[in-house]
């Protein structure tokens, strides 16, 4: 499934999208959009191989929990299609980063756009923390650190099993907080998994503020390479980076790219919130005007009319 769009326009606009979608609704995961857009737009555009959706355009209302009563129980992985041994798979780890992996469906083709309009609605499998109902996502990763240790499961899984699929990741470097990204990583190495790959937005940013004043990771690189991970640190914004970086050998160990990313990329403005940047809510209508008009100008738009 090709798209049509180059990888700059689609990371153009998923940023478009979201900010759209926040300035509507007064907030949203801005900053998410600025750090990642080029990442998820090129995994989806180049890197991935997807088969098209499985999963109707506008996404079904959410259909209760897996259980045996529950036949029309799906995750929302469909929307990245089906799961033959030729595809490869993703896990989007950080949960929150879900209006940016949406706005990337749409940008793909994968999701119509009508989708967005159902945020956080009830009743809605467009949660605005994605659950493993949610268009893209194949489990529930609410809590941080346990995407690549699900990642790992079945790449070994589909290695064990001669299936030529890759399983990739996209984490948050807010992650390397917990002791199961670590272990993930150890087991790989040890288990020689390494049709695993993942890519890190290291934004240096989470929830409380900035990552060195909630706990400081020092050094990700030579830890993750210290437990048994081959890494390669590149420019987020930088696409050329990325595709070189997924090329780089990692017999036995699993590969993972350290994408340093600008929490305010393409939307400089949004420095004056710093570091309390995870969730932008407008303090104010004189902020949420401010931020519309430099907003849109710095994405080529014209300022959104949310009052209509």
């Amino acid at each position: 499934m090709k798209n049509e769009k180059t990888t700059e326009d689609t990371a153009l606009g998923i940023r478009r999208r979201v900010f759209e979608h926040a300035m509507r609704n007064n907030g949203g995961y801005l900053s998410q959009a600025c750090s990642a857009a080029e990442q998820l737009a090129w995994l989806y555009n180049e890197e991935l191989n997807l088969g098209a959706p499985t999963l109707p355009m506008i996404p079904k209302p959410f259909e209760g929990v897996p259980h045996a009563d529950n036949p029309n129980y799906h995750t929302g992985a469909g929307y990245n299609g089906p799961f033959e041994p030729e595809f490869d798979r993703l896990f989007i780890a950080p949960a929150h980063y879900a209006l940016v992996a949406y706005a990337t469906l749409i940008e793909t083709g994968r999701m119509a756009a009508e989708g967005l309009e159902m945020f956080n609605k009830d009743g809605s499998s467009v949660e605005m923390i994605g659950a493993e109902h949610s268009p893209g996502m194949e489990v529930h990763n609410g809590t941080l650190g346990i995407g690549l240790s699900t990642a790992a499961g079945l790449a070994w899984a589909r290695k064990k099993r001669g299936e030529a699929g890759k399983v990739w990741v996209y984490m948050s470097d807010g992650e390397v907080q917990e002791g199961q990204t670590w272990e993930a990583i150890q087991c790989c190495a040890h288990h020689r998994i390494d049709n695993v790959k993942a890519i890190m937005d290291v934004n240096k940013q989470q929830c409380d503020g900035a990552m060195d004043s909630v706990m400081d990771v020092g050094d990700i690189k030579t830890k993750m390479e210290t437990f048994g991970a081959v890494v390669v640190e590149v420019d987020a914004h930088n696409l050329s980076d990325m595709r070189e970086a997924a090329k780089t050998k990692h017999e036995g160990k699993p590969l993972i790219i350290l994408a340093n990313s600008n929490p305010f990329h393409a939307m400089p403005i949004l420095e004056e919130r710093f570091p309390r940047l995870h969730y932008v809510r407008f303090k104010s209508e004189d902020e949420r005007a401010r931020m519309n008009v430099s907003i849109a100008d710095s994405l080529g738009v014209d300022p959104i009319d949310y009052a209509h």
